[in-house]
């Protein structure tokens, strides 16, 4: 299935797969088809929808496989989960985070509610507010994702 991926999509791959050998885990098959997949999607892919596409390609697969695989996509920071879509969106090699903590980052997801399109900031100062605004509370903050929702430029000016 990777041959069938564009060029920008191979590259990336292959960057997580480096990416992987270095922190001593491997980018499997499945897990390397499950992301292609995330990537080469124009919106966020569900799991469900992701095993469709794989049962098209791999034959039969179960919904563990794909969950797994999502589940290390995650841990590694390739992937993020939009929670209010129940989906995911890929995040490695777009030259905004650094390898180092691609996981770690504090993400804002801006959701359409008309076409489902996300986009993904990273917009230092809002992290730097919500920080000091759970310090005041005495609470220190880990880590951090926003969903807002609204309309995107496209779906705002077509009415």
């Amino acid at each position: 299935m990777p041959d069938g991926f564009s060029l920008p999509t191979r590259q990336l791959l292959d960057l997580a797969a480096a990416r992987c050998a270095k922190n001593g885990a491997k980018l499997t098959e499945l897990r390397r088809d499950v992301l292609g997949l995330i990537l080469e999607s124009p919106s966020p892919s569900g799991a469900y929808d992701l095993l469709e596409k794989l049962r098209g390609v791999r034959g039969p697969s179960a919904p563990p496989t794909v969950y797994r695989a999502l589940e290390f996509l995650v841990e590694q920071g390739f992937i993020h989960r939009v929670e209010r879509l129940a989906a995911f969106v890929g995040c490695i090699g777009d030259g905004v985070h650094g390898a180092e903590h691609a996981h770690t980052h504090a993400a804002q997801f801006l959701i359409c509610k008309q076409c489902k399109r996300v986009t993904e900031l990273e917009d230092h100062a809002i992290s730097h507010a919500l920080a000091d605004a759970a310090a005041r509370v005495g609470f220190r903050l880990e880590r951090s994702t926003i969903e807002a929702e609204g309309l995107c430029g496209d779906c705002a000016a077509a009415g």
